[in-house]
Order: structure tokens, then C-alpha cells, then sequence
């Protein structure tokens, strides 16, 4: 396809594809999924190898969230039956982040449901981050507490913390119809005020809403503007209590094209599959690896995920390698960028002249502090991996279980009402997807994490 050839040399030299270039990715056939994986395949290798970097989230604080988003089992007034529980103590986060050291995990994100945190909130996340980065060397430290003010940013990067997450979820033009408590706006300001204190930006999106494909392409577009080292690409997981939790729009293949799109929109950043791969691409998960190049390992805010050991393994035998502590993510001229900006206090780097992927030629959760889905079972060791269960530790950042438990951001992000490109039934009753194959809703159970047990969050 000449039009796989054309996205395949400007993500090797690093252009921007056109916005009918990223549709035309999302409108082709099942009969050319594979050459599609095959040709972001060969984007994914030129900037990142074969490696697969791991990330664990460590729920600091679970529920009672006074935003309304949508898609977030912890909103305000959600009927779903999660764990609640308050700020964990710095040595309680220290030893989850330990389990998912011990399983693999090059970096720990810690996410807190809310609007976002407090003077004091900030405080007890500095000594958390100190914690861990005592405990842990070399882990990488990523916070996810919501929408941040004058000078927090600042203080988490004096703490040790290296990256702060806070998704866009949707397109501006249908951020309304799933939040109200606040706006798009908001979280494109709290994604600047990290990149402005020199913490490497993290920021994605939650597909599965029912968003039309140019609202998919709208945000990724807004993304690579904002230029974010990693974009956590999260896929709904209708969560019953929650305004989403009849909606079932993904197939494993709509799954593959979604991050093909956001492949060769954003080449050279660290892509990582979060919340709801297990339910929405299932037996397909393997050829994801291909696409992207990190993923959470456990489970999310508040619904499980795939056993750690079966991700490791999962990632053997697709021919990947988990990356070491000693390698570095993102490719060196994104690393000299982020450095030359931090030792001017810009918080941009070279690439940022044109947004994520730019080259020299061209000219471009259920608290708001969702972003990113990563955590663990609870109830097993730190060298649970070892013994083929989940690695142990609170969740983080539901990518997958927030509204229906979605990663980055409290949960998936969706509209609640009337949408266009909402679900539609079949004659039969079954649950159709937008590209009108079976969504086959039935095929997978939502797990709630630690519903209905007495097992401590971090136990």
C-alpha cells in the first residue's frame, strides 16, 4: 500500500503524517491489519529496538473523587463496587514499589484519585518519592495526582520525581460531554507546568467512548503537539456503576489500528498500551508489541490485569526484551533535547519546536490526575513474578478500571449520554463495535480489584 510506504519514511525521518493519513490508518480493512502492524512495526524498531520498558502503578489513594468523569469507577456519585482507601504511608507505597521493581518495572507511577492535590498532599508525595527512590535505585518515579498549581510541579521534581502523567483522554471538541468539573484546558495547562519544571511529560488518551475517528486522530494530533515523551494509550473498560458501563465499541483489530495511528503520529515517543488490553484485544495482545513499546505490568485502579509472569512471558515469546535499568527509553536526540531544556528552564527540548517526533526540517481519572494504568494484585509477594502470579503493590492510575477501569486517568474516558458514534445493537442483541464487527462484550469478566475481600491494598 502506497500509503503505508508514505507514513513508514516519515516516521523513519521523523514527520508528521497528514490527518488523512492517521484516518485513512483507522479506516483500513481486516485484510491489511497485518501489513498495517508490519509497516508501524518497522517505526517502532528504528526508535526503540525490541525492547518492552515495564511500568507499575502504586495507588496511593483509591475513590471517593469529587470529579464526574465519565468513564471512572471513582467519580463522584459511581455506583461500582471498588476499594476505597486513603493516603498510603511513604514505607507502605516504598514496599509496593518494591514488588514491581523486583518483577521488572524500570518505572513506578503513583497516582492519587482527586482534582487534584494540596500544599500537604504535595508534601506527603515528596516523602513517598524520597522513599522509594531510597529503597529502589535507579527507578524511574512518575506521579499522577491530578491538576497541579503554581509551584507543585517544582517541588515533586525536587523530590526525585522524573516524569508527571495527566491525560488529554479525548479530543477537545467532545471533552464536555464526559467531564464538567473541568475542562480540556485544564489539563493541557497541568501537562506545561510539568514539562515547564523539568519533569518528563506523560500524557495519552482513552479510546472506546464512542468518539468518532476524528475526534482518535484530533487528540493524537493535540498530543503530538504537547510532545510528550510517553502516551499511554487506554481502551474502556465499561465498568457497571459507572454512566459508560453498557459501552462496547473495541475489537482486538480497531485496538491494533489505534495504535498503529499513534505510532506514526509519534514515532520516536514511548507508546505504552495501558488499561483495558486484556479485555479489548485479548488473544491479540502479542501483535501490540509491535506498535508500542512499553506497557504496565499488574493491575490497574480498580480492576485486575493480566498476571505478571504471563506479560513476561507474552514478551519472550513474541521475540521482545524487557529493557534494563542501565538503558535508556527514548532515543538520544529526545534525551539531549529534554537535557538542553531542563539546563535553561524552558522544560522544552529541541524536538518541541513542532511537537512529538518532529524533525530538524519541518516547521509541529476518576481524578483529573488520571492518566496511566499500571498496580498489581494484592495478596502476593514481591517475587510474585517469579512464582507465575502478579506481582504484588497498590494499583495507580486505572488505565483500565476506571470507568470501566481504563489506565491514565482514574479510569477510561468516555461521554455520558447521546454521543454520535455511540454503540449500536444488532438484531440479535449483540453489542456492536464501530467498524461493525460482534464487540463480543461477553467474552471477558471485568475483574473488580480486591472487591468484596478484606486483603489490604498493598498487602
Amino acid at each position: 500500500m502506497d500509503l503505508l510506504s508514505t507514513l513508514v519514511d516519515k516516521g523513519l525521518r521523523r514527520e508528521t503524517p497528514t490527518r488523512e493519513e492517521a484516518l485513512a490508518v483507522l479506516a483500513t480493512s481486516d485484510d491489511d491489519l497485518l501489513d498495517v502492524v508490519a509497516a508501524a512495526g518497522r517505526v517502532r524498531r528504528e526508535w526503540f529496538g525490541r525492547r518492552v520498558k515495564l511500568n507499575y502503578l502504586v495507588n496511593l489513594k483509591s475513590g471517593l473523587c469529587p470529579e464526574d468523569c465519565s468513564y471512572c469507577s471513582q467519580r463522584l456519585g459511581s455506583g461500582a463496587d471498588i476499594l476505597k482507601y486513603t493516603w498510603l504511608k511513604p514505607d507502605e507505597a516504598s514496599k509496593a514499589a518494591a514488588a514491581g521493581v523486583a518483577g521488572g518495572a524500570k518505572r513506578v507511577c503513583l497516582v492519587a484519585s482527586g482534582r487534584g492535590p494540596t500544599d500537604r498532599d504535595v508534601d506527603r508525595v515528596s516523602r513517598t518519592i524520597e522513599a522509594i527512590k531510597e529503597e529502589n535505585e535507579g527507578v524511574e518515579v512518575c506521579a499522577c495526582l491530578g491538576l497541579l498549581s503554581d509551584g507543585q510541579a517544582e517541588q515533586l521534581r525536587t523530590a526525585g520525581a522524573d516524569a508527571y502523567n495527566h491525560n488529554l483522554n479525548t479530543s477537545e471538541a467532545t471533552y464536555g460531554a464526559i467531564t464538567t468539573t473541568h475542562t480540556y484546558a485544564d489539563r493541557v495547562d497541568t501537562v506545561r507546568r510539568a514539562r515547564g519544571a523539568g519533569l518528563s511529560p506523560c500524557s495519552g488518551l482513552i479510546a472506546g467512548m464512542g468518539e468518532s475517528d476524528a475526534d482518535l486522530v484530533d487528540v493524537v494530533f493535540a498530543l503530538r503537539e504537547l510532545d510528550p515523551d510517553s502516551v499511554p494509550v487506554n481502551f474502556l473498560i465499561p465498568f457497571e456503576g459507572t454512566p459508560l458501563a453498557d459501552e462496547w465499541n473495541l475489537t482486538p483489530q480497531r485496538c491494533l489500528r489505534i495504535l498503529a495511528m499513534v505510532r506514526f503520529v509519534c514515532p520516536d515517543v514511548e507508546v505504552r498500551i495501558a488499561g483495558g488490553r486484556e479485555v479489548h484485544l485479548r488473544s491479540m495482545q502479542p501483535l501490540a508489541l509491535h506498535l508500542v513499546n512499553s506497557l504496565f505490568l499488574g493491575d490497574y485502579l480498580t480492576s485486575e490485569g493480566q498476571a505478571g509472569q504471563a506479560d513476561l512471558d507474552m514478551i519472550a515469546d513474541a521475540g521482545f526484551e524487557v529493557e534494563g535499568a542501565g538503558t535508556t527509553t527514548l532515543p538520544g536526540h529526545r534525551v539531549a533535547g529534554r537535557a538542553a531544556a531542563r539546563a535553561d528552564g524552558t522544560g522544552r527540548g529541541d524536538t518541541e519546536a513542532t511537537g512529538c517526533g518532529s524533525g530538524a526540517a519541518e516547521s509541529a481519572s476518576c481524578s483529573t490526575s488520571c492518566g496511566s494504568v499500571c498496580g498489581s494484585h494484592e495478596g502476593h509477594g514481591a517475587g510474585a513474578v517469579e512464582n507465575g502470579a502478579t506481582p504484588a503493590g497498590a494499583s495507580g492510575a486505572d488505565g483500565a478500571s476506571g470507568a470501566g477501569g481504563t489506565g491514565g486517568g482514574c479510569g477510561p474516558c468516555g461521554g455520558a449520554g447521546s454521543r454520535a458514534g455511540a454503540e449500536t445493537e444488532a438484531a440479535e442483541g449483540v453489542p456492536v463495535a464501530r467498524d461493525g464487527k460482534p464487540s463480543r462484550a461477553g467474552l471477558v469478566t471485568v475483574r473488580r480489584r480486591g472487591a468484596g475481600t478484606d486483603v489490604a491494598p498493598n498487602a
